[in-house]
């Protein structure tokens, strides 16, 4: 019975978004076949059982904010892979449709590489949602055509899941030059091995704050790819790293983004897993949203 519970949870989780206000819907399709989610999930506004918030958010409108309180690419990460597709020309036949399946960010905000067009995808390493989509991005990454690149965001806006700590720790491997080797890697500390989990994965409820990861317990998880442990505490807790964190913060609000994981193409369109219609269609709006930007359209 457990474990027949452990699975409708997991396949749950394929169809989750983790939502900045807690509120969900159904997202069209579930996870890829390789992606393995476990039977945890993200929480309301208070930590909470697996079962009490599992289907995906859509976007908000976009927020508005002064073009100076939203950083540049400093704020993102570098392509860990390179892209490998030929650019497709842009053909509009009425499939993706402003206002459902993607949403135009007012006004479109800076993206501090204006010889790429770029693909960012707003993500926590704590998010279930992202962890069932990571395997998808890391395909949307290497479809992308050689005129685009694919960056990432990382939010902070669930406290209460311990989202902050996994911001800093990202930012802290960026600058430690790792971030590349680590983030798939990162994903299964938490929610494979649970070594880094917010979660109780055996229970599937969530772990008193007082047991939840600290730096140094992410310090240890970096050391296994050659920083060094007091490095990486150093790093993360330094004026850099706040900076970068707050900037991260201020652009998540310039793009309206209220829910992960959620793509933006080059500061200009936002659009969820559910307002895609699914994980494979995800990959085709991306591409055919990159299309429509290289076109001037």
């Amino acid at each position: 019975m457990l474990k027949r519970l452990s699975f409708l949870c997991a396949a749950l989780i394929a169809l989750a978004a983790c939502s900045h206000n807690g509120s969900d819907t159904t997202a069209p399709q579930p996870a890829p076949a390789q992606t393995s989610a476990p039977a945890t999930s993200a929480s309301a506004a208070k930590p909470a059982p697996a079962s009490t918030a599992q289907a995906p958010a859509t976007t908000s409108t976009a927020a508005s904010a002064s073009t100076a309180a939203v950083p540049t690419s400093a704020s993102t990460a570098t392509a860990t892979k390179q892209p490998s597709a030929p650019a497709e020309p842009f053909v509009d036949n009425g499939k993706w449709v402003e206002g459902k399946n993607y949403f135009t960010i007012e006004p479109q905000q800076p993206t501090g590489n204006p010889d790429k067009i770029v693909v960012t995808e707003v993500f926590s390493y704590a998010c279930p949602a992202c962890n069932a989509f990571h395997t998808t991005v890391d395909q949307l990454e290497m479809s992308l055509p050689s005129n685009a690149v694919m960056t990432y965001l990382p939010a902070s806006f669930r406290p209460d899941e311990n989202w902050p700590l996994f911001q800093r720790a990202y930012y802290a491997a960026k600058a430690l030059g790792v971030v590349g080797k680590t983030h798939d890697a990162m994903f299964d500390a938490i929610w494979k091995t649970g070594e880094l989990a917010t979660y109780d994965l055996t229970t599937n409820r969530p772990k008193p704050q007082s047991a939840w990861p600290k730096i140094d317990d992410v310090a240890k998880f970096y050391a296994k790819y050659g920083v060094d442990p007091k490095q990486f505490v150093a790093v993360a807790n330094s004026f850099s790293i706040n900076t970068q964190m707050k900037r991260a913060d201020d652009m998540m609000k310039a793009y309206g983004v209220d829910a992960t994981p959620t793509i933006v193409v080059n500061g200009k369109y936002r659009f969820t897993v559910g307002d895609a219609g699914g994980y494979p269609q995800s990959i085709e709006l991306t591409k055919w949203l990159v299309a429509k930007e290289a076109a001037g359209k």
